[in-house]
């Protein structure tokens, strides 16, 4: 998806010092009250972190909606974020072929319980496997990203289109990690099959039962996902950076403690990612957005707009913790995510980007962040990184920070999985 360059410290001091927080007087005086304590917050945490720039979007019946942006689009330039950037949304796009997934099932298109066997062949145990089990994340098949070959492969050239079959051939190569079901297991392969489903049933391209069946109802026009060969982000959007490279961060998106301090200082630059292909993500990550689009978007995913009652429900029945040892922290479910004890939604993590979305129906508060840093040099996910800041002010302490659901940690600052996996 692609890869964006990253800033340091120094530039990043200097960048915020002419972007960050922009808005007028007048504006800020109409903010809501949680603004000017979230504010310093954003801000501070983005110096320690060194993230270029970002978008946050609360909405809020009660407490009031703010939307405020923060920093460079554009390292060492006065180049600031704007609410209309587009990003790179990544593993977000799992939430829609899901959505698209369900859909089909509750127009009596196929069944949830059916063997992906009967859409794909040659799938290892895909007699074994239920339709429902990939998209819950309990297949047990290897993904594709962890492969190193694939790795060096979008390294040495990240504008190559790859089709569905190559990645689901690379994860074919490799055993099945556990029995179907025995467990959560994040695999970027799982959507990926879905995808093709949707297409055999469907006798459409995906892009098109997205477009048809949710970016049209909800009225995303600013919501898009890209043909295999489009390696281009709409206007306006952002650089997307990224620190060390596929192959360096497939055990730890952290970087080394020397590089970290370097990174932070200023002294360390990420390299820039904007262009490369989406094709190594399709299903599974491949979506761009705006964080005004996913606000409208994450509030369906959680409130059922895109489904009828009835499977809405399986929907959220079918959420089960990450970590049963930590059942507060996350769960996972038919393409959705639960953090902590409040949030539905999802975030997803690519080269260059990092967006976060989540919806508390309780509430009907939403919460959405988009940055242009993958990772920060210690390893979590940018926009992780901001959520945790945010969440407090309006869960208290003990609040629980976003969990990347593609990272095995059970904390909500799990850091172990490889890049580039989509989250």
């Amino acid at each position: 998806m692609g890869y964006r360059r990253s800033l340091g410290a120094l530039l990043l001091a200097a960048g915020l010092a002419a972007a960050t927080g922009c808005g007028t007087s007048s504006e800020r005086a109409a903010e809501p009250d949680y603004a000017a304590t979230l504010r310093p917050i954003i801000e501070k945490l983005m110096r320690d972190n060194a993230i270029p720039g970002a978008a946050v979007v609360i909405r809020s019946p009660s407490d009031g909606d703010w939307t405020a942006t923060f920093g460079t689009g554009t390292i060492g330039e006065n180049d600031p974020i704007t609410v209309d950037d587009h990003y790179r949304i990544g593993s977000n796009t799992k939430t829609m072929t899901v959505t698209v997934l369900l859909q089909l099932a509750q127009e009596g298109k196929l069944a949830l319980d059916d063997p992906i066997a009967k859409y794909v062949p040659d799938v290892p145990g895909g007699d074994r496997i239920t339709l429902a089990q990939l998209a819950e994340m309990r297949s047990g098949l290897y993904s594709y990203t962890f492969d190193p070959d694939f790795n060096a492969a979008l390294d040495a050239d990240p504008r190559r289109v790859w089709t569905p079959r190559q990645l689901l051939d690379i994860a074919f190569a490799h055993p099945a990690n556990f029995e179907p079901g025995a467990r959560f297991e994040y695999s970027n392969t799982n959507t990926i099959l879905l995808g093709l489903v949707i297409e055999q049933v469907t006798k459409t391209a995906v892009a098109e039962s997205f477009r048809t069946r949710i970016f049209e109802p909800l009225n995303l026009r600013n919501t898009s996902f890209p043909a295999a060969n489009d390696d281009a982000i709409p206007d306006p959007h952002p650089r997307g950076y990224a620190f060390g490279t596929n192959v360096s961060t497939i055990d730890t998106y952290a970087l080394p403690p020397d590089q970290q301090a370097a990174a932070v200082a200023g002294t360390l630059l990420p390299t820039d990612q904007t262009v490369a292909s989406p094709s190594w993500a399709w299903t599974a990550g491949a979506a761009i957005g705006t964080v005004d689009d996913m606000a409208t978007y994450v509030k369906a995913l959680a409130d059922g707009g895109l489904l009828d009652a009835r499977m809405q429900q399986t929907r959220l029945d079918s959420i089960e913790p990450i970590d049963p040892a930590n059942p507060g922290v996350a769960g996972y479910g038919l393409g959705i995510v639960r953090f902590g004890e409040h949030l539905l939604g999802h975030d997803g993590q690519i080269p260059g980007f990092m967006t976060f979305m989540g919806h508390d129906p309780d509430a009907d508060r939403t919460i959405v962040i988009a940055t242009n840093l993958a990772a920060v040099p210690a390893g979590e996910g940018s926009a992780l990184v901001l959520v945790k800041g945010i969440l407090p002010t309006f869960y208290g302490a003990n609040a629980v920070g976003g969990h990347d659901p593609a990272r095995p940690s059970p904390g909500p600052s799990g850091s172990s999985e490889p890049a580039p996996t989509t989250r």
